[in-house]
């Protein structure tokens, strides 16, 4: 996808460089399908329950969800539960018990509980369901509250065990847990965390810049993160210490309580197997046949539903009844599990929308760009389980800059996306506009007169003698080699003259991208709190707006 981006723009409604509006159709790793959904709604609009760009939208969304029954106050005894357990904050709490009113309505997001908080993009997540749910409060005049869904019933163990931060030196370090031994794909709400857990937190003290914040920040960890404590219960507890203050509803997927509410879901996905998949994969070959990509791809055999006896296994249908694992099941005794103990039962990512819709009132889920696309899988999944499809809301997405590479930025023009590559290909070429003009229209101006005059050489020299044609060819090229070596000597005493400029590319380049990835997916945004303490939370609220199809690069 090309997107017409010849000259950044590198100022803002609230003054210069105070942050850095970028279109997201600018960056390689954006889909087709992210970016219509931003800049051509009409589009996509089929695979979706509303325009979140459109202020009607949100008014049908809260009443459809408004008149859908829920077992509201059992809900909100579960969520008291959990918070009693982890301590949280008194605004949790009270957020939390909103949910038993029948007016409120919630604005989700969610991720899986990754050690310490995970990458930024987590944190830019809660903190956009937050804003979301403030602003449906004060435009629509109802009961709002943010929650955010730990998927504690994931089993990729080795997708949360580790954590990646800058070191003093701007270097990507990652602590990690042990691995897990076995094979069995367990969930991880289902790991506790032992001993390891303290030398891990102590190498991440020694690896973090030794801040003023640093001690306080340590004392919220060791409070979340101890030994005995459940990997999912660990994460609840931090995002709350981060979050609950501004009113976050932490949710664990994995309570057994909640399951009873859900048992309906479980079993009408017994008792149709196959059409949820179904109704999937039509909708993802309606995305193909119109250019976009569908995110998920089932086997026809397949439920949408995860067995957790002994594990995390998939159920799949076989002659009328159902395999897990090895192990086969009749229909109708799996389907009398699913009612009487729906703790025993999981949903995957066709299914998750659909239980968390069913449980909480939810207006909208704030997606990350790639949830967009399996999201738009499962508008027909919805109208099968007769639950309201909410809208959905791309997150807030961020770069996180010092004073220094942001004014890099803005003095050279360069785009966000030029400091991705990790060769020296888009310093070179800053180089050159650093090359005084002079120098370099001498440069050009002798390279075409040699190629000028050689080109003439090459054509009439046959009249003389039609065997020199090759040798005064060759003589060319040698000049055009030797040429680009000088040229290259030119780009290099550039280098040396300006060597500062080197130092201040590498420093934005190494803070925006670490390793060549973006910044928000590698980097745990516990190494910004680090570095700027309550301060960054304050500075991200007030300069991440709710606006869809920009990249933000912010300074704290």
């Amino acid at each position: 996808m090309q997107v017409n981006s010849a000259e950044p723009s590198y100022t803002s409604s609230d003054g210069p460089s105070a942050r850095i509006p970028v279109d997201v159709r600018r960056f390689p790793w954006i889909r087709r399908l992210a970016a219509d959904y931003a800049y051509d709604f009409r589009s996509v609009a089929s695979f979706f329950s509303g325009d979140p760009a459109d202020r009607s939208a949100w008014a049908e969304s809260i009443a459809r969800t408004q008149a859908h029954d829920r077992r509201r106050d059992e809900i909100s005894a579960v969520i008291a539960g959990q918070q009693e357990r982890r301590h949280a904050p008194l605004r949790a709490r009270e957020a939390g018990r909103l949910l038993a009113d029948r007016r409120t309505v919630a604005v989700v997001t969610g991720q899986q509980a990754g050690l310490f908080g995970g990458p930024l993009f987590t944190l830019l997540k809660a903190l956009t369901a937050l804003k979301l749910a403030e602003q449906v409060a004060r435009d629509h005049n109802v009961p709002a509250v943010a929650i955010f869904w730990i998927d504690a019933e994931d089993h990729d163990w080795e997708e949360v065990r580790s954590c990646t931060v800058f070191d003093d030196e701007l270097t990507p370090r990652t602590v990690s847990l042990p691995a897990r031994p076995g094979s069995d794909p367990l969930p991880v709400a289902t790991v506790r965390l032992d001993v390891a857990i303290l030398d891990v937190l102590s190498e991440l003290e020694r690896l973090l810049p030794n801040t003023g914040f640093r001690s306080a920040l340590f004392a919220d960890l060791r409070r979340a993160y101890t030994p005995g404590a459940g990997m999912a219960e660990a994460f609840g507890g931090w995002l709350e210490a981060v979050l609950g203050a501004r009113g976050l509803v932490v949710y664990d997927s994995s309570d057994a309580a909640s399951k009873p509410l859900v048992s309906q879901v479980f079993a009408r996905e017994l008792s149709m197997p196959g059409q949820t998949v179904k109704l999937a994969a039509l909708a993802g070959s309606d995305l193909t046949a119109r250019g976009y990509h569908a995110q998920v791809h089932a086997q026809d055999d397949s439920l949408a539903l995860f067995h957790l006896d002994g594990g995390r296994r998939a159920i799949r249908q076989h002659n009328g009844a159902f395999l897990v694992g090895d192990q086969q099941f009749a229909a109708s005794a799996l389907l009398a599990q699913a009612t009487e103990r729906p703790a025993g039962f999981s949903p995957n990512v066709l299914l998750r929308p659909v239980v968390q819709d069913t449980i909480f009132p939810t207006i909208c889920y704030v997606a990350g760009p790639n949830e967009l696309a399996y999201l738009g899988q499962l508008r027909g999944v919805y109208e099968h389980f007769g639950v309201p499809m909410p809208l959905f809301y791309p997150r807030a997405t961020a770069t996180i800059l010092d004073s220094g590479a942001l004014r890099f930025l803005t003095k050279y023009k360069l785009p966000l996306e030029a400091l991705q590559a990790q060769d020296e290909a888009a310093l070179n070429e800053l180089l050159k506009t650093q090359i005084p003009p002079v120098v370099e229209d001498s440069f050009d101006n002798a390279a075409q007169a040699i190629e000028d005059r050689m080109t003439r050489l090459v054509q009439t020299i046959p009249a003389l003698d039609p065997t020199l044609e090759g040798a005064a060819r060759s003589t060319l090229e040698r000049m055009q080699r030797d040429l680009q070596t000088l040229h290259g000597k030119m780009i290099q005493a550039a280098k040396r003259r300006d060597e500062t400029l080197r130092r201040q590319f590498i420093h934005a380049r190494a803070l925006a991208f670490p390793g060549g990835h973006a910044q928000e997916r590698t980097i745990g945004f516990i190494s910004f709190l680090n570095q700027y303490g309550p301060a960054l939370l304050d500075r991200l609220d007030e300069e991440l707006p709710l606006d869809l199809g920009r990249h933000w690069i912010v300074t704290i």
